[in-house]
């Protein structure tokens, strides 16, 4: 029987807030029915596995991720978006570093296809990059290209990765900057890149 009071949105609010606390690898149903003062077996009427909670803490932070994406590139286009973007993405990411882990984990189909935060990440992703005037597979590649250094910097900062005391923010905008002129030049044939 569910304990009273303690709900599916409870448990997964208080999985995430774990997850941030003590890293993505430590999360556990065990540690989320310590949080709650219960058996672990109390918490297995909320969720059936440690994989079913790790899932479900992705699906409700990419949701939360996305909200804080859109919200930062409405209304704007080109270098102002890609900004936005990266700004909200870097906070998000260093603000919640468990969640933000558990948003770049693979996802079985039947989970991942399902998960309106993951699509609109996706999306967003594509509508800011599409302001640059990139088709596919430019488009694809450009993707790569942003996703892979904004999560590499923002990774590195929430693991006190940069060791230089040139102040971050510096490096972050210069960072934006050269992005912002490689995506206005980036190579833009229809035919199959390599």
């Amino acid at each position: 029987m569910p304990r009273q009071g303690l709900t599916r949105e409870r448990v997964l609010a208080a999985a995430a807030d774990l997850a941030d606390e003590v890293g993505l690898p430590r999360l556990t149903v065990a540690a989320v029915a310590r949080h709650f003062g219960i058996s672990d077996a109390g918490l297995y009427v909320h969720v059936r596995s440690r994989d079913a909670l790790i899932q479900q803490v992705a699906v409700r932070a990419a949701a939360a991720f996305a909200d804080d994406l859109a919200l930062a590139v409405a209304g704007r286009a080109g270098r102002q978006a890609l900004v936005a973007f990266a700004d909200a993405y870097r906070a998000f990411a260093v603000a919640h570093p468990g969640q933000y882990t558990a948003t770049q984990l693979p996802l079985p189909a039947e989970v991942g296809t399902t998960s309106v935060g993951h699509l609109r990440m996706i999306e967003l992703s594509y509508a800011m990059l599409r302001g640059y005037g990139l088709d596919e597979p430019a488009l694809t590649d450009a993707i790569r290209f942003v996703r892979s250094t904004l999560h590499g910097f923002a990774s590195l900062e929430a693991s006190d990765g940069f060791g230089h005391p040139r102040e971050l923010d510096v490096s972050w905008h210069h960072i934006l900057d050269a992005m912002h002129t490689t995506l206005s030049n980036w190579p833009n044939r229809k035919e199959e890149q390599r």
